[in-house]
């Protein structure tokens, strides 16, 4: 058995394995999840009759494990067509050659939201096809709000304002003001990343520059450590969905979340509003981390051109829309439309995690990007926890950070 390393990449290969390139009438696709969604589900069986000789292979894996399968038989010589992975770790697989570029027109490019393409795009060259988006907004209890004295119909509109709304909540209802997650789990760096993105901060440039060391990103930080004392206690003990139960359960002031709690909320008793995220110093605009998953084409398949073409199908508007709408429900859209419009017509409180991708960023790409997510959690946890200064954390995180871009 032979272990390769390379830029943070861990794949096993059994000595001796020949590639088998897959049949050249079937593309197999590793999707996750415990079911195929049904809009994709009539999406494959409209394309198969639309092309004939080929048939679409879907392997359905569980949400843990279907990255690492796609990663492991692509390193192993047996690459599967296509595979549904987190947009984050493309940089990764294309330097590593596991996966080809997918190149769109600028037609393609300009019919989704602005910077959702900077997603899967690598020295300018796209490696993915977007399937899924995400965007945060700010939710408040507006019944703790009216507890505490302030004007529950007012959400916080600045760090400062949502700093000292969230300290008059605890002060006045012995209630946490803000749900602040800093577990030892992905989204403890996502929810920091919102407070970069609405700083106007950055943390890596098209260059592969890392910029985190900037003031944008340290006035995030400090904000961090500002809110700390109003936040739920023992902030390390808790990831994003273990904060939006402690909310559902009417113990927290404040929390940013996707439009999924809004689902959640509409079955419980809470009083309840959303809003765009507050906005620190910098900022330039509204904006939000935007987190793309995306459907990624394997090199050595033997049908990478045919995949690539199906891969946009199964992406294209209407599929999408239908996609997004349906068993997808919590997605925010990819593009804008008629269909978009009438969402946020029919419930508004979809208006601000639109609202903030005009001045969004994308999940940084880094050819480690685990090691990068280690990096920023360690880097939260130590300043909510006091163990160090914003500054000496951010120095010492922008220090990790350039051995695994």
């Amino acid at each position: 058995m032979t272990t390769l390393f390379r830029k943070g990449l861990i794949a096993t290969v059994l000595a001796g394995t020949t590639a088998l390139p897959a049949m050249a009438e079937e593309i197999s696709w590793i999707y996750c999840g415990d079911t195929v969604d049904p809009v994709h589900t009539k999406a494959i069986e409209d394309w198969q009759a639309a092309n004939e000789g080929w048939t679409v292979a879907v392997d359905l894996v569980g949400w843990g494990q279907c990255q690492d399968k796609a990663t492991t038989l692509a390193a192993a010589g047996s690459p599967v067509a296509m595979a549904y992975v987190g947009s984050r770790t493309l940089k990764e697989f294309a330097l590593n050659e596991l996966i080809v570029p997918v190149p769109m027109t600028d037609e393609e490019k300009a019919a989704y939201y602005p910077h959702i393409v900077d997603t899967v795009t690598f020295e300018g060259t796209q490696w993915g096809v977007p399937i899924a988006f995400s965007t945060k907004a700010l939710y408040w209890n507006k019944d703790l709000f009216k507890e505490a004295g302030l004007d529950p119909e007012v959400p916080p509109k600045t760090w400062a304002e949502e700093i000292e709304f969230a300290k008059i909540i605890k002060e006045k209802t012995g209630k946490a003001g803000y749900g602040l997650p800093a577990k030892t789990f992905d989204n403890t760096m996502h929810q920091f990343l919102h407070w970069v993105y609405t700083n106007n901060g950055t943390v890596i440039d098209a260059d592969g520059n890392v910029t985190i060391d900037s003031p944008q990103v340290l006035a995030a930080l400090q904000a961090y450590k500002d809110i700390t004392p109003w936040s739920v206690e023992g902030a390390t003990a808790y990831e994003q969905n273990e904060i939006r139960a402690i909310f559902l359960d009417g113990q927290v002031g404040m929390i940013q979340a996707a439009v999924g709690a809004a689902f959640r909320l509409e079955d419980t008793k809470i009083n309840w509003g959303v809003a765009d995220l507050p906005l620190g110093p910098d900022a330039k605009g509204k904006g939000t981390l935007l987190i793309t998953d995306s459907l990624a084409i394997f090199s050595g398949s033997g049908v990478e051109d045919k995949a690539i073409e199906f891969a946009k199908y199964i992406t294209s508007p209407a599929i999408q829309e239908a996609y997004e709408g349906g068993g997808a429900a919590g997605l925010t859209p990819l593009r804008p439309g008629p269909a978009v419009d009438a969402m946020v017509a029919g419930a508004p409180y979809w208006k601000p995690f639109i609202d903030g991708i005009e001045f969004g960023g994308p999940e940084p790409l880094f050819t480690d990007y685990k090691g990068f997510q280690n990096a920023m959690i360690e880097m939260v946890q130590s300043v909510v926890t006091g163990a160090a200064e914003p500054q000496a954390a951010l120095t010492k995180a922008a220090a990790q950070l350039e051995e695994y871009k």
